[in-house]
Protein backbone atom coordinates (compact mmCIF):
# COMPACT_ATOMS: atom_id res chain seq x y z
CA UNK A 1 0.00 0.00 0.00
CA UNK A 2 2.67 2.18 0.49
CA UNK A 3 3.69 2.77 -3.02
CA UNK A 4 0.29 3.59 -4.10
CA UNK A 5 0.57 6.39 -1.93
CA UNK A 6 3.37 7.71 -3.57
CA UNK A 7 1.56 7.65 -7.14
CA UNK A 8 -0.79 9.71 -8.86
CA UNK A 9 -4.36 8.92 -8.08
CA UNK A 10 -5.99 7.13 -10.54
CA UNK A 11 -9.39 5.67 -9.57
CA UNK A 12 -12.18 3.81 -12.24
CA UNK A 13 -15.52 2.87 -12.56
CA UNK A 14 -15.59 -0.19 -14.88
CA UNK A 15 -19.47 -1.71 -15.20
CA UNK A 16 -19.87 -4.43 -17.17
CA UNK A 17 -23.03 -3.39 -20.04
CA UNK A 18 -25.56 -6.59 -18.45
CA UNK A 19 -28.02 -3.87 -17.08
CA UNK A 20 -28.79 -0.76 -15.65
CA UNK A 21 -27.37 1.22 -12.90
CA UNK A 22 -28.45 0.37 -9.46
CA UNK A 23 -27.76 2.16 -5.97
CA UNK A 24 -24.67 -0.06 -5.42
CA UNK A 25 -23.06 0.98 -9.16
CA UNK A 26 -23.78 4.58 -8.04
CA UNK A 27 -22.18 4.79 -5.32
CA UNK A 28 -19.04 2.62 -6.70
CA UNK A 29 -18.82 5.35 -9.36
CA UNK A 30 -19.61 8.37 -6.71
CA UNK A 31 -16.85 7.34 -4.36
CA UNK A 32 -14.50 6.50 -6.76
CA UNK A 33 -14.92 10.38 -8.62
CA UNK A 34 -15.20 11.80 -5.05
CA UNK A 35 -11.70 10.64 -4.36
CA UNK A 36 -10.11 11.45 -6.90
CA UNK A 37 -11.45 15.29 -7.25
CA UNK A 38 -10.11 15.49 -3.62
CA UNK A 39 -6.81 14.07 -4.61
CA UNK A 40 -6.42 16.11 -8.04
CA UNK A 41 -6.07 12.69 -9.58
CA UNK A 42 -7.90 11.12 -12.84
CA UNK A 43 -11.42 9.48 -13.01
CA UNK A 44 -11.60 7.30 -15.51
CA UNK A 45 -14.91 5.03 -17.11
CA UNK A 46 -13.85 1.95 -18.55
CA UNK A 47 -16.93 -0.66 -20.52
CA UNK A 48 -15.82 -4.28 -19.41
CA UNK A 49 -17.85 -5.74 -22.36
CA UNK A 50 -16.09 -9.08 -22.30
CA UNK A 51 -19.50 -10.89 -21.47
CA UNK A 52 -21.01 -10.62 -24.81
CA UNK A 53 -24.31 -13.27 -23.90
CA UNK A 54 -25.60 -10.73 -21.19
CA UNK A 55 -24.30 -7.76 -23.18
CA UNK A 56 -27.76 -5.27 -23.18
CA UNK A 57 -27.77 -3.23 -26.25
CA UNK A 58 -28.61 0.00 -25.07
CA UNK A 59 -26.76 -0.29 -21.46
CA UNK A 60 -23.44 1.53 -22.51
CA UNK A 61 -25.42 4.75 -23.18
CA UNK A 62 -27.75 3.95 -20.14
CA UNK A 63 -24.44 4.14 -17.86
CA UNK A 64 -23.03 7.01 -19.67
CA UNK A 65 -26.73 9.12 -18.74
CA UNK A 66 -26.68 8.01 -15.60
CA UNK A 67 -23.32 9.20 -14.62
CA UNK A 68 -24.03 12.36 -16.25
CA UNK A 69 -27.32 13.26 -14.89
CA UNK A 70 -25.69 12.68 -11.49
CA UNK A 71 -22.95 14.72 -12.18
CA UNK A 72 -20.41 12.03 -12.11
CA UNK A 73 -17.83 12.83 -14.98
CA UNK A 74 -14.75 11.09 -15.51
CA UNK A 75 -11.60 12.77 -17.01
CA UNK A 76 -10.68 9.79 -19.77
CA UNK A 77 -13.10 6.97 -21.34
CA UNK A 78 -15.36 5.68 -24.20
CA UNK A 79 -16.06 9.42 -26.14
CA UNK A 80 -13.91 10.85 -23.95
CA UNK A 81 -10.45 9.20 -25.09
CA UNK A 82 -6.96 9.59 -23.66
CA UNK A 83 -3.43 8.23 -23.94
CA UNK A 84 -4.34 5.21 -22.08
CA UNK A 85 -7.60 4.11 -24.34
CA UNK A 86 -8.95 2.03 -26.04
CA UNK A 87 -11.47 2.20 -22.64
CA UNK A 88 -14.26 -0.47 -23.67
CA UNK A 89 -12.72 -4.43 -23.44
CA UNK A 90 -13.63 -5.89 -26.45
CA UNK A 91 -11.43 -3.21 -28.47
CA UNK A 92 -8.41 -4.63 -26.71
CA UNK A 93 -9.04 -8.04 -27.56
CA UNK A 94 -5.29 -8.43 -28.57
CA UNK A 95 -3.59 -6.62 -25.65
CA UNK A 96 -4.83 -9.43 -23.47
CA UNK A 97 -3.37 -12.63 -25.61
CA UNK A 98 -0.25 -11.10 -25.22
CA UNK A 99 -0.24 -11.31 -21.46
CA UNK A 100 -2.25 -14.50 -21.25
CA UNK A 101 0.51 -16.14 -23.49
CA UNK A 102 3.70 -14.68 -21.35
CA UNK A 103 2.18 -16.51 -18.31
CA UNK A 104 2.17 -20.00 -20.07
CA UNK A 105 5.70 -19.00 -21.17
CA UNK A 106 6.49 -18.27 -17.51
CA UNK A 107 4.63 -21.66 -16.19
CA UNK A 108 2.04 -19.86 -14.32
CA UNK A 109 -1.09 -20.40 -16.80
CA UNK A 110 -1.56 -23.40 -19.14
CA UNK A 111 -4.29 -24.69 -22.38
CA UNK A 112 -7.01 -26.79 -20.77
CA UNK A 113 -8.44 -28.79 -23.56
CA UNK A 114 -10.98 -29.98 -21.14
CA UNK A 115 -14.90 -30.03 -21.50
CA UNK A 116 -15.44 -27.80 -18.52
CA UNK A 117 -18.16 -25.05 -17.61
CA UNK A 118 -16.08 -22.31 -18.71
CA UNK A 119 -14.88 -24.11 -22.10
CA UNK A 120 -17.96 -24.81 -23.87
CA UNK A 121 -18.23 -26.87 -27.29
CA UNK A 122 -14.92 -28.89 -25.88
CA UNK A 123 -14.69 -32.34 -27.10
CA UNK A 124 -15.57 -34.25 -23.72
CA UNK A 125 -13.13 -35.72 -21.41
CA UNK A 126 -12.32 -39.35 -22.01
CA UNK A 127 -13.99 -41.38 -18.69
CA UNK A 128 -10.73 -43.27 -17.82
CA UNK A 129 -9.74 -39.69 -17.30
CA UNK A 130 -11.97 -37.75 -15.73
CA UNK A 131 -11.83 -38.20 -12.33
CA UNK A 132 -8.04 -36.36 -13.11
CA UNK A 133 -10.28 -33.44 -14.40
CA UNK A 134 -12.66 -33.85 -11.59
CA UNK A 135 -10.59 -34.04 -8.82
CA UNK A 136 -11.55 -30.25 -7.94
CA UNK A 137 -13.32 -27.33 -9.60
CA UNK A 138 -11.83 -25.67 -12.01
CA UNK A 139 -8.72 -27.52 -11.46
CA UNK A 140 -7.31 -29.82 -14.14
CA UNK A 141 -4.70 -32.18 -13.76
CA UNK A 142 -5.00 -33.56 -17.36
CA UNK A 143 -4.06 -30.39 -19.14
CA UNK A 144 -1.86 -28.94 -15.93
CA UNK A 145 0.64 -32.01 -17.04
CA UNK A 146 0.69 -31.46 -20.65
CA UNK A 147 4.81 -30.93 -21.07
CA UNK A 148 5.05 -27.29 -23.02
CA UNK A 149 5.45 -28.78 -26.19
CA UNK A 150 2.69 -31.14 -26.39
CA UNK A 151 0.03 -28.05 -25.07
CA UNK A 152 1.66 -25.82 -27.77
CA UNK A 153 1.10 -29.03 -30.69
CA UNK A 154 -2.18 -29.45 -29.58
CA UNK A 155 -3.31 -25.99 -30.08
CA UNK A 156 -1.40 -25.96 -33.41
CA UNK A 157 -3.54 -28.94 -34.45
CA UNK A 158 -6.86 -26.78 -34.05
CA UNK A 159 -7.75 -28.33 -31.00
CA UNK A 160 -9.76 -25.69 -29.11
CA UNK A 161 -9.02 -24.68 -25.69
CA UNK A 162 -9.06 -21.84 -23.02
CA UNK A 163 -6.02 -20.75 -20.85
CA UNK A 164 -6.57 -20.88 -17.15
CA UNK A 165 -4.03 -19.68 -14.56
CA UNK A 166 -1.94 -21.83 -12.75
CA UNK A 167 -2.55 -21.91 -9.13
CA UNK A 168 -0.40 -22.65 -6.41
CA UNK A 169 -1.61 -25.74 -4.48
CA UNK A 170 -0.88 -24.28 -1.29
CA UNK A 171 0.18 -21.33 1.01
CA UNK A 172 -1.30 -17.91 2.13
CA UNK A 173 -1.92 -15.16 -0.06
CA UNK A 174 -2.45 -11.78 1.65
CA UNK A 175 -3.38 -8.51 0.42
CA UNK A 176 -4.52 -5.76 2.53
CA UNK A 177 -7.94 -3.42 2.21
CA UNK A 178 -8.00 0.16 3.33
CA UNK A 179 -11.81 -0.64 4.34
CA UNK A 180 -11.33 -4.27 6.03
CA UNK A 181 -7.65 -4.56 6.65
CA UNK A 182 -5.17 -7.41 6.02
CA UNK A 183 -7.25 -10.37 4.71
CA UNK A 184 -5.60 -13.62 4.06
CA UNK A 185 -6.64 -16.38 1.68
CA UNK A 186 -5.32 -20.07 1.27
CA UNK A 187 -4.09 -20.88 -2.31
CA UNK A 188 -5.16 -24.28 -2.11
CA UNK A 189 -8.72 -23.01 -2.30
CA UNK A 190 -8.45 -21.12 -5.60
CA UNK A 191 -9.66 -22.63 -8.61
CA UNK A 192 -7.68 -22.49 -11.58
CA UNK A 193 -9.84 -19.88 -12.92
CA UNK A 194 -10.40 -18.96 -17.12
CA UNK A 195 -8.08 -15.82 -18.32
CA UNK A 196 -8.77 -16.20 -21.98
CA UNK A 197 -12.38 -17.94 -23.12
CA UNK A 198 -12.42 -19.67 -26.09
CA UNK A 199 -13.39 -16.79 -28.06
CA UNK A 200 -10.54 -15.16 -27.50
CA UNK A 201 -12.05 -12.77 -25.19
CA UNK A 202 -10.93 -12.09 -21.38
CA UNK A 203 -12.94 -13.15 -18.37
CA UNK A 204 -13.08 -10.40 -15.74
CA UNK A 205 -10.78 -11.59 -13.43
CA UNK A 206 -8.28 -11.32 -16.03
CA UNK A 207 -8.84 -8.51 -18.31
CA UNK A 208 -9.65 -5.80 -15.44
CA UNK A 209 -6.26 -6.75 -13.99
CA UNK A 210 -4.43 -5.77 -17.21
CA UNK A 211 -6.78 -2.86 -17.88
CA UNK A 212 -5.47 -1.67 -13.97
CA UNK A 213 -2.36 -2.10 -14.67
CA UNK A 214 -1.55 -0.61 -18.39
CA UNK A 215 -3.72 2.01 -16.87
CA UNK A 216 -1.92 3.13 -13.97
CA UNK A 217 -4.91 2.33 -11.80
CA UNK A 218 -3.67 3.56 -8.29
CA UNK A 219 -7.04 2.86 -6.31
CA UNK A 220 -9.71 0.43 -6.57
CA UNK A 221 -12.73 1.07 -5.25
CA UNK A 222 -15.39 -2.21 -5.58
CA UNK A 223 -18.15 -3.84 -3.89
CA UNK A 224 -17.42 -6.34 -1.49
CA UNK A 225 -18.61 -9.52 -3.51
CA UNK A 226 -15.12 -8.99 -5.38
CA UNK A 227 -13.48 -9.83 -2.29
CA UNK A 228 -12.78 -13.48 -2.78
CA UNK A 229 -11.57 -12.97 -6.19
CA UNK A 230 -8.91 -10.18 -5.41
CA UNK A 231 -6.51 -12.99 -4.15
CA UNK A 232 -6.62 -14.32 -7.97
CA UNK A 233 -5.95 -10.65 -9.18
CA UNK A 234 -3.10 -10.16 -6.48
CA UNK A 235 -1.73 -13.65 -7.52
CA UNK A 236 -1.71 -11.98 -11.33
CA UNK A 237 0.29 -9.00 -9.99
CA UNK A 238 2.72 -11.27 -8.06
CA UNK A 239 3.48 -13.48 -11.84
CA UNK A 240 3.14 -10.32 -13.99
CA UNK A 241 5.74 -8.53 -11.12
CA UNK A 242 3.53 -6.13 -10.82
CA UNK A 243 2.79 -3.66 -8.01
CA UNK A 244 -1.15 -4.04 -7.12
CA UNK A 245 -3.46 -1.04 -6.66
CA UNK A 246 -4.64 -0.14 -3.28
CA UNK A 247 -7.89 -2.24 -2.55
CA UNK A 248 -10.98 -0.67 -1.22
CA UNK A 249 -14.23 -3.33 -1.54
CA UNK A 250 -17.06 -1.51 -0.10
CA UNK A 251 -19.83 -2.96 2.01
CA UNK A 252 -23.27 -3.90 0.93
CA UNK A 253 -26.49 -1.58 0.28
CA UNK A 254 -29.25 -3.34 2.40
CA UNK A 255 -32.93 -2.72 1.90
CA UNK A 256 -35.86 -3.23 5.07
CA UNK A 257 -38.29 -5.91 4.69
CA UNK A 258 -41.09 -6.51 5.92
CA UNK A 259 -40.66 -7.84 8.87
CA UNK A 260 -38.14 -5.25 10.04
CA UNK A 261 -35.10 -7.01 8.99
CA UNK A 262 -32.80 -6.11 6.24
CA UNK A 263 -31.61 -8.03 3.12
CA UNK A 264 -29.46 -7.26 0.26
CA UNK A 265 -31.02 -4.50 -1.63
CA UNK A 266 -33.11 -5.43 -4.15
CA UNK A 267 -36.76 -5.26 -6.33
CA UNK A 268 -38.66 -6.15 -3.55
CA UNK A 269 -37.90 -3.05 -1.74
CA UNK A 270 -38.76 -1.11 -4.23
CA UNK A 271 -37.31 1.18 -6.89
CA UNK A 272 -33.18 0.11 -6.35
CA UNK A 273 -32.18 2.05 -9.78
CA UNK A 274 -31.06 5.54 -10.30
CA UNK A 275 -33.43 6.11 -13.75
CA UNK A 276 -36.26 4.68 -11.55
CA UNK A 277 -35.95 7.20 -8.65
CA UNK A 278 -35.91 10.30 -10.66
CA UNK A 279 -38.83 8.56 -12.76
CA UNK A 280 -40.62 8.94 -9.31
CA UNK A 281 -39.26 12.46 -8.92
CA UNK A 282 -36.66 12.56 -6.95
CA UNK A 283 -34.11 15.12 -8.44
CA UNK A 284 -30.49 12.95 -8.81
CA UNK A 285 -28.71 15.78 -7.21
CA UNK A 286 -30.92 14.87 -3.69
CA UNK A 287 -30.43 11.11 -4.50
CA UNK A 288 -26.61 11.23 -5.27
CA UNK A 289 -26.38 13.44 -2.19
CA UNK A 290 -27.92 10.66 -0.44
CA UNK A 291 -26.15 7.69 -1.81
CA UNK A 292 -22.73 9.33 -0.53
CA UNK A 293 -23.69 9.49 3.07
CA UNK A 294 -24.78 5.43 2.31
CA UNK A 295 -21.11 3.98 3.77
CA UNK A 296 -19.55 7.52 4.26
CA UNK A 297 -19.18 9.73 7.38
CA UNK A 298 -18.01 13.20 6.99
CA UNK A 299 -16.28 14.86 9.96
CA UNK A 300 -18.69 17.23 10.31
CA UNK A 301 -22.53 16.76 11.07
CA UNK A 302 -23.39 18.16 7.25
CA UNK A 303 -26.18 16.44 5.50
CA UNK A 304 -26.88 18.43 2.23
CA UNK A 305 -23.72 18.82 0.24
CA UNK A 306 -23.36 19.83 -4.01
CA UNK A 307 -20.73 18.20 -5.11
CA UNK A 308 -18.22 20.65 -5.25
CA UNK A 309 -18.54 19.98 -1.26
CA UNK A 310 -18.73 16.38 -1.42
CA UNK A 311 -15.39 16.67 -3.36
CA UNK A 312 -13.57 18.62 -0.65
CA UNK A 313 -14.59 16.68 2.33
CA UNK A 314 -14.68 12.75 1.05
CA UNK A 315 -11.67 11.03 2.54
CA UNK A 316 -11.22 6.80 2.38
CA UNK A 317 -10.75 7.48 6.30
CA UNK A 318 -14.68 7.94 6.65
CA UNK A 319 -15.73 4.35 4.67
CA UNK A 320 -17.95 2.56 7.01
CA UNK A 321 -17.25 -1.56 7.19
CA UNK A 322 -20.42 -2.33 8.24
CA UNK A 323 -23.54 -2.25 5.67
CA UNK A 324 -25.57 0.93 5.08
CA UNK A 325 -29.63 0.39 4.91
CA UNK A 326 -31.24 2.13 2.22
CA UNK A 327 -34.25 4.05 4.06
CA UNK A 328 -37.02 5.53 1.23
CA UNK A 329 -38.09 7.53 4.39
CA UNK A 330 -34.34 9.17 4.62
CA UNK A 331 -34.37 10.10 0.66
CA UNK A 332 -37.63 11.66 1.04
CA UNK A 333 -36.11 13.82 3.39
CA UNK A 334 -33.58 15.12 1.30
CA UNK A 335 -35.36 15.20 -1.74
CA UNK A 336 -37.81 17.96 0.20
CA UNK A 337 -34.97 19.66 1.11
CA UNK A 338 -33.59 19.88 -2.31
CA UNK A 339 -37.36 20.96 -3.56
CA UNK A 340 -37.93 23.73 -0.88
CA UNK A 341 -34.54 25.56 -1.51
CA UNK A 342 -35.03 25.72 -5.38
CA UNK A 343 -36.69 29.33 -6.80
CA UNK A 344 -40.50 29.15 -7.31
CA UNK A 345 -39.97 29.68 -11.16
CA UNK A 346 -37.48 26.96 -11.31
CA UNK A 347 -39.65 24.38 -9.03
CA UNK A 348 -42.68 25.67 -11.44
CA UNK A 349 -41.19 24.59 -14.39
CA UNK A 350 -39.39 21.32 -13.02
CA UNK A 351 -43.00 20.00 -11.68
CA UNK A 352 -45.00 21.39 -14.91
CA UNK A 353 -45.08 17.95 -16.77
CA UNK A 354 -46.16 16.04 -13.62
CA UNK A 355 -49.42 18.35 -13.33
CA UNK A 356 -50.01 18.48 -16.95
CA UNK A 357 -53.68 19.29 -17.91
CA UNK A 358 -54.08 20.59 -14.35
CA UNK A 359 -51.18 23.29 -14.95
CA UNK A 360 -52.18 24.13 -18.12
CA UNK A 361 -55.76 24.77 -17.36
CA UNK A 362 -54.52 27.45 -14.29
CA UNK A 363 -52.50 29.44 -16.46
CA UNK A 364 -50.45 32.04 -14.94
CA UNK A 365 -51.79 30.47 -11.41
CA UNK A 366 -49.84 27.61 -12.08
CA UNK A 367 -46.55 29.17 -10.53
CA UNK A 368 -48.69 29.82 -7.45
CA UNK A 369 -50.02 26.43 -6.94
CA UNK A 370 -46.50 25.39 -7.76
CA UNK A 371 -45.46 27.78 -4.81
CA UNK A 372 -47.70 25.94 -2.36
CA UNK A 373 -46.80 22.57 -3.62
CA UNK A 374 -42.71 23.11 -2.89
CA UNK A 375 -42.80 22.83 0.52
CA UNK A 376 -45.66 20.32 0.72
CA UNK A 377 -44.40 17.34 -1.80
CA UNK A 378 -40.88 14.74 -0.75
CA UNK A 379 -40.83 14.16 -4.34
CA UNK A 380 -42.45 15.34 -7.65
CA UNK A 381 -44.06 12.48 -8.21
CA UNK A 382 -46.70 13.09 -5.16
CA UNK A 383 -47.73 16.17 -7.31
CA UNK A 384 -50.89 14.20 -9.49
CA UNK A 385 -52.48 12.69 -6.10
CA UNK A 386 -52.03 16.55 -4.38
CA UNK A 387 -54.22 18.43 -7.07
CA UNK A 388 -56.31 15.61 -8.61
CA UNK A 389 -59.07 17.53 -6.78
CA UNK A 390 -58.72 20.56 -8.48
CA UNK A 391 -60.59 19.73 -11.91
CA UNK A 392 -63.87 18.11 -10.03
CA UNK A 393 -64.08 17.37 -6.00
CA UNK A 394 -63.70 14.16 -4.47
CA UNK A 395 -66.39 12.02 -3.38
CA UNK A 396 -67.94 12.70 0.18
CA UNK A 397 -70.35 12.66 2.28
CA UNK A 398 -71.75 14.93 4.99
CA UNK A 399 -70.32 12.76 7.75
CA UNK A 400 -67.12 13.90 6.26
CA UNK A 401 -67.86 17.64 7.32
CA UNK A 402 -67.40 16.17 10.98
CA UNK A 403 -64.25 17.09 13.17
CA UNK A 404 -63.93 16.24 16.87
CA UNK A 405 -60.82 18.64 17.39
CA UNK A 406 -62.58 21.88 15.67
CA UNK A 407 -65.80 21.09 17.20
CA UNK A 408 -67.27 20.46 13.69
CA UNK A 409 -70.95 19.45 13.64
CA UNK A 410 -73.44 18.96 10.85
CA UNK A 411 -75.43 21.71 12.25
CA UNK A 412 -72.59 24.04 12.19
CA UNK A 413 -70.99 23.15 8.70
CA UNK A 414 -74.61 24.01 7.11
CA UNK A 415 -74.64 27.01 9.04
CA UNK A 416 -71.07 28.32 7.64
CA UNK A 417 -71.27 27.11 4.61
CA UNK A 418 -74.36 28.54 2.44
CA UNK A 419 -73.25 32.12 4.94
CA UNK A 420 -69.39 31.79 3.26
CA UNK A 421 -71.41 31.50 0.17
CA UNK A 422 -73.24 34.25 0.21
CA UNK A 423 -70.81 36.55 0.94
CA UNK A 424 -67.97 35.30 -1.26
CA UNK A 425 -70.60 35.92 -4.01
CA UNK A 426 -70.13 39.97 -3.19
CA UNK A 427 -67.00 39.82 -4.55
CA UNK A 428 -66.79 40.78 -8.33
CA UNK A 429 -64.09 38.37 -10.30
CA UNK A 430 -61.55 41.15 -10.38
CA UNK A 431 -61.29 41.52 -6.61
CA UNK A 432 -60.84 37.90 -6.71
CA UNK A 433 -57.82 37.59 -4.97
CA UNK A 434 -56.11 36.05 -2.28
CA UNK A 435 -55.95 39.07 -0.36
CA UNK A 436 -59.44 39.95 -0.55
CA UNK A 437 -60.10 36.58 0.10
CA UNK A 438 -58.58 36.07 3.13
CA UNK A 439 -59.72 39.26 4.34
CA UNK A 440 -63.36 38.60 3.95
CA UNK A 441 -63.55 35.29 5.55
CA UNK A 442 -61.39 36.49 9.05
CA UNK A 443 -64.07 39.52 8.88
CA UNK A 444 -66.79 36.86 8.98
CA UNK A 445 -64.89 34.70 11.80
CA UNK A 446 -64.55 38.07 13.67
CA UNK A 447 -67.75 38.69 13.17
CA UNK A 448 -69.20 35.86 14.14
CA UNK A 449 -66.97 34.96 16.68
CA UNK A 450 -66.29 31.63 15.32
CA UNK A 451 -63.47 29.86 15.94
CA UNK A 452 -60.56 29.72 12.37
CA UNK A 453 -60.43 25.79 12.63
CA UNK A 454 -64.46 25.60 13.01
CA UNK A 455 -64.91 27.57 9.58
CA UNK A 456 -62.28 26.12 7.50
CA UNK A 457 -62.59 22.45 7.71
CA UNK A 458 -66.06 22.86 6.59
CA UNK A 459 -64.95 24.79 3.37
CA UNK A 460 -61.89 22.99 2.53
CA UNK A 461 -64.14 19.54 2.49
CA UNK A 462 -67.19 21.44 0.44
CA UNK A 463 -63.89 22.78 -2.19
CA UNK A 464 -62.28 19.98 -2.45
CA UNK A 465 -63.83 16.82 -1.40
CA UNK A 466 -60.59 16.16 0.61
CA UNK A 467 -58.97 16.27 4.38
CA UNK A 468 -55.72 17.52 3.71
CA UNK A 469 -54.63 20.13 0.59
CA UNK A 470 -52.18 22.07 -0.68
CA UNK A 471 -52.52 25.16 0.59
CA UNK A 472 -55.59 26.44 3.18
CA UNK A 473 -59.27 27.68 1.49
CA UNK A 474 -57.47 30.98 0.69
CA UNK A 475 -55.42 29.73 -1.56
CA UNK A 476 -58.26 26.72 -2.51
CA UNK A 477 -60.48 29.93 -3.76
CA UNK A 478 -58.49 31.81 -5.64
CA UNK A 479 -56.86 28.57 -7.77
CA UNK A 480 -60.61 27.53 -8.43
CA UNK A 481 -61.92 30.78 -9.31
CA UNK A 482 -65.18 32.63 -8.10
CA UNK A 483 -67.62 30.59 -10.25
CA UNK A 484 -66.13 27.23 -9.66
CA UNK A 485 -65.92 28.07 -5.96
CA UNK A 486 -69.20 29.78 -5.19
CA UNK A 487 -70.82 26.40 -7.30
CA UNK A 488 -69.28 23.89 -4.96
CA UNK A 489 -70.14 26.04 -2.12
CA UNK A 490 -73.91 25.66 -2.96
CA UNK A 491 -73.43 22.05 -3.64
CA UNK A 492 -71.84 21.38 -0.68
CA UNK A 493 -74.98 23.10 1.35
CA UNK A 494 -77.45 21.03 -1.00
CA UNK A 495 -75.76 17.81 0.32
CA UNK A 496 -76.18 18.51 3.73
CA UNK A 497 -79.46 20.28 3.60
Amino acid sequence: MSDNLHRRVRTRFAPSPTGYMHIGNLRTALYACLYARKEQGDFILRIEDTDQKRFVADAVDFIKRTLAAARIVADEGPDIGGEYGPYIQSQRKDIYQKYAEELIAAGHAYRCFCDSPDSAEAEPVPADEADKYRKKPGHCELCRSLSPEESAAKAAQGAPFVIRQLMPSSGPVTFYDIVHGSITIDAGELEDQVLIKRDGLPTYNFANVIDDHLMEISHIIRGAEFITSTPKHVLLYEFFGWTPPAFIHLPPVMGKNEDGSVSKLSKRHGSTGFAELVELGYLPEAITNYVALLGWSPKSNQEIFSMEEMEKAFSLEGLSKSPAVFDYAKLDWFNGEYLKAMDDDAFAALARPYAKEIADGLGDKWVYLAALLKTRVARLGEIPEKIDFLPAPHEYTPEDFLNKKNKVTLELASEIIPAAAALLERIDADGWTPDNLNGALHDYIETTGKKLGAVMWPLRVALSGCRVTPGGVTELLYLLGREESIARLKAASAKLA
